[in-house]
C-alpha cells in the first residue's frame, strides 16, 4: 500500500490510519479482545502501518490490547500514535493535565501499556488552558531527545492554539474532526495547515458510521449514538437520505459507499490520513480497499454536492 509523509515529519504513514478508540470497551459496546487482535492482524495483510490510540481509551485498556494485538509485527514497520490529557485514576476521576511532569509519567505509562520502547507520534488530545504550552512543549521536547518519541503533536486544537503551541514547539501534526458532512475546519485550520506543513490525521471521516450507507434511518442503538441527536428521528432519517445519494456514484466507481466517502476524505490537500474506528477485521480490511480509489476533481466535487 501506498505511504504518504505526515507533515514535516518523518513518518511515512498509510493514509487510512487503524482507529482503536473501540478497543477501550467502553462508549462503543464489549467487543472480544481475540476479534480485535484479528482486526488488527487483518489491516496488517492489508498493508496499513498506522495505528492511533489514546492513553483515556478504557483508561489504558486500549493501549493494551494494541500492544498483544502487535506482538510480534517489526517495531520498525508499524507507526503507533498514542495521547495524553486526562489524567485518570482508579477510582474513575479524570482531568485535565497537561504539565510537564505528567506529560512524562503518562508517556512512561502509554510505553509500558504498550510494551513498546518508543512512541511514533505522541499527542496533546485536547487544549489545557491551565499548563502553559511551554511547559508541554518543553516535556515533549525532552521525551524526543530520550527517544521515547518520535514526533509531537495535538489533537482538538482550534487553529489559534495550534499557532500559540506552535510559537513554544515544534508540533508536527494536528489530528482534527472532519467528515465529509461536517467540513467546518476547512474555513481556516486545513489552510493554515496546508501552507505550515503540518500533517493532519481527521477523525471520524465516517461520522460514527453515518457515512457507510449501511443504514436506513430507523436504527436505534445502544452505545455512545443512543444519546447523539443526529443517530434519531428526522434529523437522523434526513442524513441517511443524503448519505444514500452518494450510492450511484460509488457503484459508478466500483467500491462500496465507506470507500467512496474515504477516498473522498484523504483526496483533500490538506489531509493526510483518515482515523478509521475499527471493531472488526472486514471493517479495515473495506476501508484499506478507499487508499486505491482514485478520484479526479470532478469525481470529488460529485461526491461533495451530493451531500449537499
Amino acid at each position: 500500500m501506498k505511504k504518504v509523509k505526515l507533515g514535516s515529519t518523518a513518518l511515512e504513514v498509510t493514509p487510512i490510519c487503524f482507529g482503536c478508540w473501540q478497543m477501550g470497551q467502553s462508549q462503543w459496546g464489549k467487543v472480544p479482545e481475540q476479534a480485535l487482535i484479528e482486526a488488527v492482524r487483518a489491516g496488517l495483510d492489508a498493508g496499513i502501518n498506522f495505528f492511533d490510540t489514546a492513553d483515556v481509551y478504557g483508561d489504558g485498556l486500549a493501549e493494551e490490547t494494541l500492544g498483544r494485538a502487535l506482538r510480534g509485527a517489526p517495531r520498525s514497520e508499524v507507526v503507533i500514535s498514542t495521547k495524553v490529557y486526562h489524567h485518570f485514576y482508579p477510582d474513575g476521576r479524570r482531568h485535565p493535565d497537561l504539565s510537564g511532569r505528567y506529560v512524562i509519567e503518562a508517556c512512561e505509562a502509554s510505553l509500558r501499556r504498550l510494551g513498546m520502547d518508543y512512541i511514533d507520534l505522541y499527542q496533546c488530545h485536547a487544549f489545557d488552558q491551565f499548563t502553559p504550552l511551554e511547559e508541554t512543549a518543553l516535556a515533549m521536547e525532552t521525551l524526543e531527545k530520550q527517544g521515547k518519541v518520535r514526533a509531537y503533536g495535538v489533537s482538538n486544537f482550534t487553529v489559534e492554539q495550534l499557532r500559540a503551541a506552535r510559537r513554544c514547539g515544534k508540533f508536527q501534526t494536528i489530528q482534527p474532526y472532519y467528515n465529509l458532512l461536517e467540513r467546518d475546519i476547512e474555513k481556516d485550520l486545513l489552510p493554515y495547515c496546508q501552507l505550515e506543513h503540518i500533517g493532519v490525521l481527521v477523525y471520524s471521516p465516517l461520522l460514527r458510521g453515518l457515512l457507510t450507507g449501511k443504514f436506513t434511518g430507523t436504527e436505534t442503538f445502544t452505545d455512545l449514538r443512543a444519546n447523539d441527536d443526529r443517530f434519531k428521528g428526522e434529523r437522523f432519517k434526513a442524513l441517511v437520505a443524503r448519505v444514500e445519494r452518494l450510492r450511484p456514484i460509488a457503484q459508478q466507481k466500483g467500491c462500496t459507499v465507506t470507500q467512496l466517502a474515504l477516498a473522498a476524505t484523504i483526496a483533500h490537500p490538506a489531509i493526510h490520513c483518515a482515523i478509521v474506528g475499527i471493531k472488526s477485521a472486514d471493517q479495515i480490511r473495506e476501508a484499506a480497499v478507499a487508499v486505491h480509489v482514485e478520484l479526479d476533481r470532478e469525481e470529488y466535487h460529485s461526491v461533495r454536492r451530493a451531500l449537499a
